[in-house]
Parts: structure tokens; sequence; C-alpha cells
């Protein structure tokens, strides 16, 4: 492709890749659907869609399972898809790419897989803006082995602390288990020198890359983590897929988290033994279609390109900080440079409540999130119970976001707190 720079001011000033989205063209009531919920889910392109209803269609076998063409088929696009995901991401020949339901399963995967290389007292590190599929799993492992978590704090402008960081790793520290970009105040985070801080103590270090993978360049390489989980359907991809990348040396000292079909080498009545890796870690009948669609978002991102993204990504959110600002009585969460943040922004209405400007905007056609995000401890932090946050996708452009300012006074002159 082109220079991003300029492929970026296109999407955003005048957007034309909006018509690859079936999604779009519906109204809401005579309004056209404005969609700032990319956070939670991207909207798929066409091709996307096609994809997995030509598997349906023409090879709808169950791959590894079968001698026949149709499971032969399956089989190449499985562990095509594999290939195609390790080479997108960056992942070395030392490395693995594991299919699970979404992103939420491949942190499960690795909190439940590695209980039994944490003792009591051990830690477990965290930071303070991590989303719920990042902690709670992490709650119950320390609940279960008695060990202790330790949170890396987030400062007032959404930042982490960096320097409480020394304080808070330790010998101890078994994993440290952090995003890339939250997934409410938008901050990115340095992962690379973290994880090698990390390494220094002998701690594992998993990455929440589900706000950055498809947004930006990630190489799991670069990043220097043990294991790396996203999602497909924040990619432009299908729901019911995610992925956890990890190195093979790390993926080894986990135990399986669900065991069935196919994940298995050797069964008897007495025991059983594993598949090697990454079959070990997937049980069942997966999502073929899903598998078999996800290489076309994959080259749907790179004919823009994840450095384009990341900039009309930038483009956006610093419009949106601007406008936003322009507005009484509007606080911002995290930071306000957006070259230190995501595609998102999350913030309080001081005069109208997040749940009541979101049934506002909705009958505006403008669909944005409204609540805790799966993060409520930060936003008890915060002093806070919900937010409303806008997040933006290759399809959203200037005009979403000066919607979504007049949306917010329209909804203003209906609510007041």
């Amino acid at each position: 492709m082109g220079d991003p720079a300029a492929t970026s001011v296109e999407l955003t000033e005048n957007n034309p890749v909006r018509a690859r989205f079936p999604s779009l063209n519906r109204r809401m009531g005579d309004r056209p659907l404005i969609y700032l919920d990319h956070a939670a889910t991207s909207l798929r392109p066409a091709e996307v869609i096609d994809a997995a209803c030509d598997f349906c269609r023409l090879h709808d076998g169950n791959p590894h399972r079968g001698l026949h063409t149709l499971s032969a088929e399956a089989t190449a696009v499985y562990e095509g898809t594999r290939e195609r995901v390790a080479r997108w991401i960056d992942a070395p020949p030392d490395a693995a790419v594991v299919f699970t339901r979404n992103a939420t399963a491949a942190i499960n995967l690795v909190a439940r897989g590695i209980a039994d290389h944490i003792g009591e007292g051990d830690e477990i590190v965290l930071t303070e803006m991590e989303h719920h599929a990042n902690l709670v799993p992490w709650l119950m492992l320390a609940k279960k082995r008695r060990a202790v978590i330790r949170y890396l704090p987030v400062t007032d402008s959404g930042e982490l602390a960096l320097d409480t960081w020394p304080s808070v790793l330790s010998e101890r520290t078994k994993i440290v288990a952090l995003t890339h970009v939250s997934n409410v105040l938008g901050t990115i985070n340095p992962i690379e020198s973290i994880a090698e801080d990390a390494h220094r103590v002998g701690a594992l270090v998993l990455v929440d890359a589900a706000q950055s993978v498809g947004h930006m360049p990630v190489s799991f390489a670069r990043l220097g983590a043990d294991f790396l989980a996203f999602s497909a359907h924040k990619s432009y991809g299908p729901t019911g897929l995610g992925f956890l990348v990890g190195r093979l040396d790390a993926l080894e000292r986990l135990e399986p988290m669900e065991t069935g079909g196919e994940m298995i080498e050797l069964v008897t009545f007495e025991t059983a033994t594993w598949a090697p890796i990454p079959g070990r870690f997937e049980a069942g009948t997966a999502n073929i279609s899903a598998v078999a669609a996800f290489p076309t978002a994959i080259d749907f991102i790179e004919l823009y390109s994840a450095h384009a993204i990341d900039l009309h990504d930038k483009l956006l959110t610093e419009y949106a900080l601007e406008q936003l600002l322009r507005i009484d009585d509007i606080r911002i969460l995290g930071p306000l440079d957006p070259q230190l943040r995501g595609g998102l922004v999350a913030f309080d209405d001081t005069r109208v409540h997040p749940h009541d400007l979101a049934t506002i905007l909705n009958e505006l056609g403008i669909a944005v999130r409204a609540g805790h995000h799966c993060a409520q401890p930060l936003h008890r932090k915060m002093g806070l119970s919900a937010s409303t946050r806008a997040s933006f996708g290759i399809y959203s452009d200037l005009t979403d976001i000066d919607a979504l300012i007049d949306g917010i006074h329209q909804a203003r002159k209906v609510f007041t707190r």
C-alpha cells in the first residue's frame, strides 16, 4: 500500500471503507447507524462474512477427524490459519498459536494451567487497569494456591505509576499479567520494558492484547512476552474465536484446561497422555468456520496496514478529545495526549448518567458503551460506577464524532443529574 499517513487522512475525512461493512447499511429508525462500540466487537466486512459462509457451503468438514476429502480440506484450512496468524503476529519458530473461544478463554487457559507452578506466598502482579478477564482468573488462582496479588497502580492521569514498579516486582513474582491497551483509559502500556524487568526475576509475562491487535502493529517477538491473548471479533473477524500465542517453553508449563477429543495422545482405562502443543489445548470441535474466515480479516487489515489504522485511530481520538473537552463538566478518563492512547475515549458527563446518555444516543442511531466496561475496580478507584465509551474502527470518521457531540448536547436537554 502507499503512504500510511495519506491513507489515514483519507479514512478519517472521507472514509471509503464504510461501504464494505453491511451492518452500516442499517437504518436505526430514520437515521443511519453510527457504530462507536468497536472496543466491544468490531463490525465485519462483507468478505469476512462471505469467507465463513463459503467454508460452510463447500468445505464443512471437521479437521483432524477423518480421511475423507472434506475433513482433509478442513484440516488444511485450520492449520493454514494457524500459520497465517503466526506470521501476522510475528511469532518466532519457538512459539505456537493456540485456538480458543476468545481472549478471555486464552487468559483462563494460562491462569488455570499454571496453577501447579504457583505456591503459597508466591506473587502475581497485575495492574489496576485490568479488564475482569485479566483479573478474576488470577483472583481465583491466588485464592486456590494461597498466593499474593500485587498491583501496579494507575496515576490520576490514567498511566501506570512506573515509579512504583521496582517495589511491586520481586523475587517472589511468578507471573506478570497486564493489558497492552486499556479498554477504559485507552492507555498504551510499555510492555517491552516491563517484560524485560519481569524476566530478570524469572517471572512469566502475559499480555492481554484484545485492544491492540488489529489496531496497531503488534509483534509478539518484539514485545518479549511469554503469552499474548487476543480475539478475532475485535479485529474484524468472527465471534467465538480467540488466540493464545505462547513461547513453547512457557506453554510446556501449562496443564490443559479442558480435556476430551483430539487433545490426547494415548488414553487407557487407567490414564491419559496429552498431544503435542498446540493440540493439547484444543479439546473438542472448534469454531471451524470462524477459523476459516479469519485470514480474510487479516488480509483486510493488511490491505490498509496496521500503521495506517493506528494513525487513523489517533487522528479520531485527538479530534474526539478536542471536541469533548469543549463541553463543560465532561471528565475524560485516561491520558489527554492521543499519542499515548488507543482508539477509544471513555468519559463521564457529570450532568447525564452514562446509561441515560447511551439511551438517548441509541435513539439517535449512535451505538456507544455505557457501564463499567468489565473494569469495576478501576472505575471505583476513579470514584465512578460507570462511564460512557466511544471506540473507533477503520469504518469510523470525523462525522461520527460530530454526531456524538451533538447527541451529548441533545441528551443534556432531556436529562440532568
